[in-house]
């Protein structure tokens, strides 16, 4: 049922109402489950949130954003909504929702939350009265049912194959027991896909984004972005191992050109609201050209850079990476983002600890130490370039991904299926420590849902907390720099300037930044003034030697 506030909405941060604050905001992102666990059962919460939100005003974001926290029966951790408008119990009520959007905006810290609107979860009440309704039932229409083929209707509609791995259709049953339709689901069998051609679907959605923008949410980062309209005839791709093809081509149910009309239609809705709402589109697209059409004046306001995030720590890949992404976003006039880690991949503490070309899903530690060193380094070019940045919970801390979860733990549900993704994202999803011994390091009181590794504890933010090298203090020293620096953050372009072979150099307003990608000291002309660095570096007069997989920023 959906649960319901009479309350007045939250009122949004004064400071930068008007100023286009997501243009280079540093955005942090909560996974709520693994973030903080207020009442003890062992699963992190809104309250749990909210009783963090001291430590993300000191870590210097300027917004959180929530990981889903609806309704649901949880099949794919809270991204099968069973209800849009209610908080499921296991995180807490509205009242708990809009005690944490009030005091973030009392801190100055702006809230998006998780929008799904490719599917919802197969308990939604659509989708069951459509089941009991049987064939003919107007309810069908706001999803995709379709006969079968063959003699029998006993094969999919078409070859689609989930993301998950299998078929991206599941048989249903007629209410008197027969053999019935089949229904689509991109992802898991228990979210079925929204018809977005229904008018039903796309006025429910503009309601939905009305009644969070009313409880004074600032923003919405929106789920498979790409997904919601499917080529017209649902028609076959002709091969298996269709998940190869993704991020090369355009496929017939993601990224087609019918879904900006409906982002255009919700950024009128945002624009009813004051204090600068935002869209933010998850998105995976072939090119960084088409990730642009997602964030045109009249559509969404960021798009989350895939590209950059999958890339190695490689000086030529970055710059290539970097300029291209840049590139396609100054037509638009948008922001471009930068992101390392995110509660679907591996962190990148891990993946640089492994060789490249591995993937995003990785299942070996690696080295920790370079993976450490080359994470610390990546965070400081990352939070260098023009543009928004995301943070992922806990890569301040510095922490791996947790490899060797026994299999009888995992709740990735595409880790139980055949084929199609990984399934190895619980290792990025482990609760986050907070202190060096008690319950869980600090998450709760009643453990956590996922084990935590031994390491845990010396990893903490109690561990970290006024040790200047730590992680914890690096990112606090960069996130102040750069809200001191008008040429951090600020722009859409860089000035690249010569420099060694796998070092990356280039300027900004007032600041240079110099990164060493290789795995040898190399020495350069001294830029300027030290400022900061990922790691220890001594310079003379005139010279600075770079140590391996070092980032440092330079006054100028």
């Amino acid at each position: 049922m959906t649960q319901h506030l009479a309350t007045p909405a939250a009122a949004a941060p004064t400071t930068g109402t008007h100023s286009g604050w997501w243009r280079d905001a540093v955005i942090y992102q909560v996974y709520p489950r693994s973030f903080a666990d207020g009442n003890g059962d062992g699963m992190g919460d809104l309250e749990g949130v909210r009783s963090r939100l001291p430590y993300l005003k000191e870590l210097g974001v300027d917004a959180v954003w929530l990981s889903p926290f609806y309704a649901s029966p949880q099949a794919d951790a809270g991204y099968d909504v069973a209800d849009y408008r209610a908080i499921d119990p296991m995180f807490g009520t509205l009242h708990d929702a809009d005690a944490l959007i009030r005091e973030a905006h009392g801190l100055g810290l702006r809230i998006i939350v998780d929008l799904v609107p490719n599917h919802s979860s197969d308990q939604h009440e659509w989708f069951q009265r459509a089941l009991r309704e049987g064939p003919g039932s107007p309810l069908r229409e706001r999803y995709h049912f379709r006969p079968g083929k063959g003699a029998a209707g006993e094969l999919p509609p078409n070859d689609w194959e989930s993301i998950f791995g299998g078929p991206a259709w599941t048989r249903t049953e007629n209410p008197d027991g027969t053999p019935g339709d089949w229904y689509l689901h991109l992802f898991a069998s228990e979210q079925p896909d929204f018809n977005w051609e229904h008018p039903a679907v796309r006025d429910e959605f503009r309601s939905i984004l009305r009644f969070w923008l009313d409880m004074g949410v600032d923003g919405f980062r929106v789920d498979v972005a790409h997904g919601l309209v499917k080529a017209e005839g649902l028609p076959d791709i002709g091969s298996h191992d269709q998940l190869k093809l993704l991020g090369n081509d355009v496929m017939p149910f993601f990224d087609q050109d019918g879904v900006h009309e409906i982002y255009r239609s919700w950024r009128k809705v945002l624009a009813e609201y004051d204090g600068e709402r935002v869209l933010v589109a998850e998105a995976w697209t072939p090119t960084v050209e088409r990730t642009a059409h997602y964030v045109r004046p009249d559509e969404m306001h960021q798009a989350f850079n895939f590209q950059y995030l999958g890339t190695s720590w490689d000086a030529a890949e970055l710059r290539q990476v970097i300029d291209a992404s840049l590139a396609a976003m100054q037509p638009v006039g948008a922001p471009t983002t930068w992101v390392l880690s995110n509660h679907d991949v591996t962190r990148h503490a891990t993946r640089f600890a492994n060789p490249p070309g591995l993937g995003t899903q990785l299942r070996t530690p690696g080295d920790r130490e370079l993976g450490l060193r080359r994470a610390r380094a990546a965070t400081l070019l990352m939070l260098a370039l023009p543009g928004s940045a995301y943070v992922y919970q806990g890569e301040e801390l510095g922490l791996p991904d947790v490899t060797d979860l026994p299999d009888e733990v995992r709740q990735d549900p595409s880790f139980f299926r055949a084929t199609g993704q990984d399934g190895f994202r619980d290792g990025c999803r482990v609760p986050i420590p907070w202190t060096v011994e008690g319950s869980s390091y600090g998450f709760g009181a009643g453990g956590s849902w996922l084990p935590q590794p031994a390491t845990w504890g010396a990893l903490s933010v109690e561990a970290q907390a006024g040790d200047p090298t730590s992680t914890l203090e690096l990112y606090r020293s960069a996130l102040a720099v750069r809200r001191t620096r008008p040429g951090l953050g600020a722009g859409d372009a860089v000035e690249w300037l010569e420099a060694p072979e796998g070092v990356l150099a280039f300027r900004r307003d007032g600041f240079v930044c110099t990164a060493n990608t290789t795995g040898r000291a190399i020495s350069v002309p001294l830029p300027g003034r030290f400022i900061l660095s990922s790691g220890p570096v001594s310079h003379g007069e005139g010279v600075v030697e770079l140590p391996a997989d070092t980032t440092v920023w330079w006054a100028v």
